[in-house]
């Protein structure tokens, strides 16, 4: 039974709605945390694989190919944990297994004394990130629906990312004192347990996140709508286009643009700018749709000739719009998937957008690992004209929205 609202001039359902916002809203922030701490593990981490694949002997095709296939691992296995979430409702088992694989392969690394075995976590981690996400994100889009997907999904994003910038100022400060990546690696231990006890937590007091959807289910039996497949197109692009950031650290490392102390400190930077995109996008998403994706599209394109050509400020600024472009692809590009599919559909259909999404990084990953150690212009080209060819295909899934919406 729901507790009363006291708020005068509201009826009983306006004051049902309003609990079931503050409801939805909870759960949203519930996992906001669980996202924090997660992030702060495997992000404290990923922001010195790059760096570490190369004290450990990796050549840059190595590096860039652990981070496509990393990515590739990631996002591939979505379309499979998708299609098991929707066909067997068990949303919770599957999210809670796949954070468990995700965090507890982090603190393994400082075991690691060869690049193949670190290789071999990485890729694990990942692999434990894949299983959990369609699950995770189809929960969330039930409680969204009440304030805004783009919001909610946002508010999701920027505490993600607040993990993000502790936990490479976990590790920076731990190089700093110079005690080596194994001991930063086994500090992020702590974290990852604490994530899995709120999840815990956060299962016991929503044990059916779908009854916070704001409207009724709208079963379809035909598969998606062919929108869907124009903007897995786009998004398919903005993925090719964006390197990796073990290859950026890479590049940080061989060139000296840094020191390898201030390159978990650009990743801060990055993910600070992500946080805050992810909420002034998201905020934006809900008002004037897909068109806010081709406007950070435009933004986020000029990261890799800041990133690869400049200095120490220029490679800063890079940095900066990279962590913009992430935290877009991190939070409106979920959102508009669960503003074009039933509810029913989720599952499957977050996983067959980060299967596609994740196969275009790993090619895009790959070849710009390739095209690093032969032509660093050809690199840059390339990146910049991935992203910018994804704008006329939003600004196009825009248009078609807004006539489907009009008949």
């Amino acid at each position: 039974m729901e507790p009363h609202v006291d708020a005068p001039g509201l009826d009983a359902k306006q004051q049902g709605a309003v609990l079931s916002a503050r409801h939805a809203l909870g759960f949203v922030i519930l996992l906001g945390v669980v996202s924090l701490l997660s992030d702060a593990t495997y992000e404290g981490a990923r922001s010195v694989t790059g760096a570490f694949l190369a004290a450990l002997g990796a050549s840059g095709v190595v590096v860039g190919f652990v981070a496509g296939f990393g990515e590739l691992v990631g996002y591939g296995l979505r379309l499979v944990s998708g299609v098991l979430s929707d066909r067997t409702r068990r949303y919770w088992l599957i999210t809670m297994a796949g954070y468990a694989i995700n965090l507890l392969a982090v603190p393994l690394l400082a075991l690691a004394g060869r690049w193949e075995t670190a290789a071999a976590l990485m890729i694990t981690e990942r692999a434990g990130k894949a299983l959990r996400t369609p699950a995770r994100d189809a929960m969330l889009s039930h409680a969204t629906s009440r304030m805004g997907r783009g919001w909610g999904f946002g508010l999701h994003e920027a505490m993600d990312q607040t993990g993000a910038v502790a936990g490479p100022l976990i590790v920076a400060i731990v190089l700093h004192e110079r005690q080596g990546f194994q001991t930063a690696f086994a500090i992020l231990l702590v974290p990852a347990l604490l994530a899995i006890g709120t999840l815990a937590v956060a299962r016991f007091l929503y044990p059916r996140p779908q009854d916070l959807e704001a409207l009724p289910a709208r079963l379809e039996t035909a598969g998606f709508p062919r929108v869907f497949w124009l903007y897995l197109a786009a998004a398919a692009l903005i993925a090719s286009g964006y390197a990796d950031f073990p290859l950026i650290a890479y590049h940080f490392q061989k060139h000296s643009v840094v020191s390898v102390a201030w390159i978990p400190i650009f990743y801060v930077v990055a993910m600070g700018m992500d946080a805050l995109a992810a909420l002034v996008f998201g905020w934006i998403f809900d008002r004037l749709g897909f068109v806010t994706l081709a406007l950070v599209s435009l933004l986020s394109a000029l990261f890799a000739p800041l990133t690869f050509l400049g200095g120490f400020y220029a490679a800063m600024a890079g940095m900066a719009l990279w962590g913009i472009g992430m935290g877009a692809q991190e939070s409106i590009l979920r959102a508009a998937v669960a503003a074009m599919i039933s509810r029913d559909k989720r599952g499957t259909a977050y996983g067959v957008f980060n299967a596609s999404y994740g196969l275009a990084w790993f090619l895009g990953s790959a070849l710009m690992g390739a095209l690093y150690d032969v032509s660093l212009s050809t690199l840059i080209a390339f990146s910049v004209a991935a992203q910018l060819c994804s704008v006329p295909l939003f600004l196009l899934v825009a248009r078609k929205l807004r006539v489907a919406d009009d008949e």
